[in-house]
């Protein structure tokens, strides 16, 4: 199996960065994967790694392809920020690792798979990296776009871009049945309400609360009949962001507790036990405060997929309003979403769709996430 089998849909992307893993005259230090939400930029990033560490460009059963993939190769590192957002301190970091030569493989590999999340300090010490590469290190960023809001054009114009897109239902559908096994007409009808999200369509074939949750969601729109019941309806999703967020973090929490515990000495005696103790209150506050920025950041994540369903539903009724004949982001909800459609016309469907869109950039501004989500229901509401 390639190490490409993972980067569904992408056949030209797949063909630049197989050619260059290949090819030392098409290689660069920097690259930079874009691509809408589910594209694949991380595992397209984590194929090119296993490439380019690989004696035959990617076979997917070598050593440094297996260790690569599972994310363990020694000369390998990918940041994936639990928190908000990736500081200076743990760039600073970063790039002094990123400076020394290979262990065992052919590169010193780093992937940022939310670079976008960079803060200022970080992107200044990046671009520092950049600017003076080591000849053997290569950075693979992933971002949403290449706009400046994302990427600093500073580091932008230092990387060779490359552009994902949105799989097909075909393909997604192909993977999920293919691949993960899944009922043929439970990985079609998943692949067709996904929106190209090949992880989105994977969980919704197999987590009967995902489902259970999507269908809550696309109810809302039509249940907001009253002032009341946008607010009670902002209350419904809240709790439910902060419950499934809860679920997901609870006992990884407890986990790492347990092994900060252990790791400090927990209960030992004799000398050198007071100062162990004190250097455990410090790591334990440290502890709680990346849990305490990591669950702010599920809890956004958990309720950023229910406003995508609901801008979904808001843009497919724009869809239906104007005639145009192009896919439904719901197919499944066809009927009820040409009723909505008839019912609010073209203009006021728009308004609603740019009431979840504004919440959404409030939710990133760091806006309370009631009171955002508050606001965007009584702007559906007001239609």
């Amino acid at each position: 199996m390639s190490v490409w089998a993972d980067v569904v849909g992408q056949p030209a992307a797949v063909a630049e960065l197989g050619g260059a893993a290949v090819d030392p005259s098409a290689m660069t230090h920097a690259w930079l994967f874009t691509g809408p939400p589910g594209s694949g930029r991380s595992n397209a990033a984590r194929a090119f790694a296993a490439a380019l560490q690989c004696r035959y460009g990617g076979c997917g059963e070598c050593a440094a392809c297996r260790t690569t993939l599972a994310g363990t190769h020694s000369d390998v590192r990918e940041i994936n920020p639990e928190g908000l957002s990736i500081k200076v301190d743990e760039m600073r970091a970063l790039v002094q690792m990123a400076a020394r030569r290979p262990a065992t493989g052919v590169w010193q590999v780093v992937i940022i798979s939310d670079a976008d999340r960079l803060t200022e300090g970080a992107s200044n010490a990046l671009l520092k990296a950049i600017e003076e590469p080591a000849p053997e290190t290569v950075w693979l960023l992933c971002a949403p776009s290449d706009h400046p809001e994302d990427v600093p054009v500073t580091i932008r114009s230092r990387c060779r871009p490359v552009h994902l897109r949105s799989p097909s239902p075909e393909s997604v559908a192909g993977v999920l049945r293919d691949r993960d096994g899944i009922d043929p007409d439970q990985a079609q009808w998943a692949a067709s309400v996904c929106g190209g999200h090949v992880g989105r369509a994977r969980r919704l074939a197999r987590d009967a609360q995902a489902r259970s949750r999507r269908e809550e969601i696309l109810a809302v729109p039509r249940k907001l009949n009253r002032i009341g019941d946008a607010f009670f309806h902002a209350d419904v999703l809240i709790r439910s962001a902060e419950g499934e967020a809860e679920g997901l973090r609870a006992d990884r929490d407890e986990t790492e507790r347990a092994e900060l515990s252990v790791a400090m000495g927990a209960g030992g005696t004799g000398k050198g036990a007071a100062a162990a103790a004190r250097s455990a209150k410090a790591a334990e506050r440290d502890l709680e405060k990346r849990q305490k920025s990591r669950a702010t950041r599920t809890q956004r994540d958990a309720l950023d997929r229910a406003l995508v369903d609901l801008a979904g539903f808001y843009r497919d009724a724009i869809v239906a309003a104007s005639g145009a004949q192009v896919l439904l982001t719901n197919p499944d909800r066809e009927q009820e979403i040409r009723m909505a459609a008839a019912e609010w016309g073209p203009e006021s469907s728009l308004r609603r769709l740019e009431a979840v869109l504004a919440c959404r950039d409030a939710l990133e501004q760091n806006v309370k996430p009631r009171i955002a989500v508050e606001a965007m229901m009584t702007a559906l509401h007001r239609g």
